[in-house]
């Protein structure tokens, strides 16, 4: 168990931030969700040893998408449902990211930012792809929408899992053709017209929100003067599958923009937490603001961030078993669900079973959660397990 968590800091410094700061609803439930995890707050069972020898209380989790500390079943079982469907060919991995100038847009905007961010790399890659010059046919994509970078700043970009080939109108498959998925040059005009347009499409249907002082024209204004910018674009060499990009991608889906294992320290007035990549990088932050800039982060509710396109959308599982049924592959066999036991077993196999006589342990009691108004007016509660002596 990491020795400081996300989960510390709002129950050590978020009723002081909330005091000062307006918030709207769904970000203070992501903050309340965070602070009673693994609490008693929220109920929870007892799992006791057949013959009485040991028991043990589990408090519930609270299963928030920006909570660290309970996404890791989510995680996995979304992952292994993902590398159930993946096409057995090489794979590219590709990053589109707006420029620093538009990101004040996530703060009013989170989710028709993503929306547009996530289109238009879609309709990049397929436009690109349907080329004869490179695949001649549509690929599967799976995207993910990220809004942060390490230091917790914003930073909307999508990563792209790409299949390396697809099936053209003949229903024939088609590999793709050297190292890379396509030019660098062409992929990064070409998004960064399609992100101009729907933006200004947006902003005449009023569907963007700008800041108090910014006017209509000032924000075309500064979409025309980006338009003559280079845009970022990342395209990674091909990999010889998909699964260790969905991987990567799964760390992002849950659990909020920090893992709890990054945070170093916490003192009465400061956190300090790593945002290097390659090596250590620590960087300490009054409390309050680590909470503003995770908080920034909590997308609002019914945001669709991941999604699967082409040959991985939902929609075309007969073309994907076709693909799949041309690359050696069986149809899409979904794995079976993954339990909390099966977590549990994966991080210490001991906790399920009792220390005396080795028997599996077994549900003997149902803790029920406090009520929302007294959850409210009490502390949080102790950390989400609590291990009771044998008897």
């Amino acid at each position: 168990m990491p020795k400081y968590s996300v989960n510390q800091i709002f129950k050590q410094a978020y009723r002081s931030y909330d005091n000062s700061h307006p918030l709207p609803s769904f970000k203070r439930d992501a903050a309340y969700s965070m602070m009673v995890c693994r609490t008693a707050a929220l109920g929870g069972h007892v799992q006791g040893c057949p013959d009485g020898h040991f028991h043990r209380v589990w408090y519930n989790s609270c299963k928030h998408r920006s909570c660290p500390q309970c996404a890791y079943i989510q995680v996995e079982t979304w992952l292994e449902k993902q590398k159930a469907r993946l096409l057995k060919c090489p794979h590219f991995h590709v990053v589109f990211t707006i420029p620093h100038q538009l990101r004040f847009l996530l703060q009013m905007n989170f989710k028709i930012l993503a929306d547009i961010l996530l289109i238009s790399s879609r309709d990049t890659i397929f436009e690109l792809s349907l080329s004869p010059k490179r695949i001649g046919a549509k690929p599967g994509i799976i995207a993910a929408f990220h809004s942060w970078q390490k230091n917790l700043e914003p930073h909307p970009h999508t990563h792209c899992l790409i299949s390396g080939g697809g099936l053209n109108e003949r229903g024939e498959w088609v590999t793709t053709k050297g190292m890379f998925l396509f030019p660098y040059q062409a992929a990064r005009a070409l998004f960064r017209g399609k992100m101009n347009d729907a933006l200004k499409k947006a902003l005449e249907k009023d569907r963007l929100i700008l800041p108090s002082d910014m006017r209509s024209q000032q924000f075309i204004n500064l979409l025309n003067k980006l338009g003559r910018k280079k845009w970022n674009v990342k395209i990674f060499k091909k990999y010889r599958h998909g699964s260790g990009v969905a991987t990567y991608l799964a760390r992002y889906l849950r659990g909020g923009p920090i893992a709890n294992t990054r945070i170093k320290q916490i003192t009465e007035s400061h956190v300090v937490f790593n945002y290097g990549r390659e090596e250590e990088k620590l960087l300490s932050l009054p409390l309050e603001e680590f909470i503003r800039r995770i908080l920034t982060h909590v997308p609002p509710p019914k945001a669709v961030l991941v999604r699967s396109y082409g040959l991985y959308a939902q929609a075309k599982k007969k073309n994907l078993n076709i693909a799949r049924q041309t690359l050696g592959q069986g149809r899409v066999e979904l794995p079976r669900k993954i339990l909390w036991q099966d977590a549990v077993k994966k991080s210490d196999p001991s906790k399920t079973s009792c220390p005396t006589c080795g028997k599996a342990l077994i549900l003997t009691q149902t803790i029920e959660p406090f009520n929302r108004e007294s959850r409210m007016n009490s502390p949080p509660g102790t950390h989400g397990m609590i291990i009771c002596g044998s008897h």
